[in-house]
């Protein structure tokens, strides 16, 4: 057995080599199936509507195809739904398919859980809001605010028509009254609680408070 190992031992090296190039060879060509996770994304969204229904936000697609391809694939897909034919307002059914995963050749595609998405498309609405400020804290002793003022006064939201006319007024962060002096400017972040609904600008308001202080 020894003499065997000590003899043409660089010819049996490269054997061995070779033959585990063979293997991974073989390996990254076998046909295997797995289920990838693929994000969702829309093309041609419609410029005047808005999606009001809830979106998942990826899909598992089982493919089938070599373990190399199966390999390069794992974090790189993705589902393209195609809204070009949504011109209205309304409920629309999509199946994704093997073109909307745009899948390289050699791979197929088994099944996609879900197999279809089912969108609610509105008109998108904008509204202005009157921004409420709550308070927390006390004041302090001897302090008394006499107006307050809110710059802007209003925000604007944006959104599916339903969610806008149903959006109450959005709140800002509390104000510490402990901090209120006459003159004293505090800057607050803008909370809204619907979240298909959002702001056209910055989420924030200048608060000016008016006070006396007793002598």
């Amino acid at each position: 057995m020894i003499r065997f190992l000590r003899t043409n031992w660089a010819e049996k090296l490269l054997a061995i080599a070779a033959a585990a190039v063979l293997w991974l060879n073989f390996a990254a060509q076998t046909d295997l199936a797995g289920m990838l996770a693929a994000p969702l994304q829309f093309r041609h969204y419609p410029g005047d509507l808005e999606i009001s229904s809830a979106v998942i936000e990826s899909i598992q697609a089982e493919v089938r195809g070599s373990a190399g391809q199966l390999r390069d694939l794992n974090g790189k897909l993705s589902a393209v739904i195609d809204l070009a034919t949504v011109t209205s307002p309304g409920e629309r059914t999509f199946t994704i398919g093997t073109r909307d995963l745009n899948l390289p050749g050699g791979v197929k595609l088994v099944r996609t859980v879900p197999a279809q998405v089912r969108l609610t498309f509105e008109k998108r609405a904008r509204r202005f809001l009157q921004v409420e400020i709550p308070f927390s804290g006390q004041l302090k002793d001897g302090v008394t605010i006499g107006r307050i003022e809110v710059d802007p006064p209003m925000l604007e939201i944006i959104g599916p028509e339903s969610k806008v006319n149903a959006a109450r007024n959005p709140m800002s962060d509390p104000l510490d009254l402990g901090s209120v002096e006459d003159g004293s400017e505090h800057r607050l972040s803008v909370y809204n609680a619907e979240p298909e609904v959002r702001f056209v600008n910055a989420p924030s308001v200048k608060v000016k408070v008016h006070a006396t202080t007793a002598r």
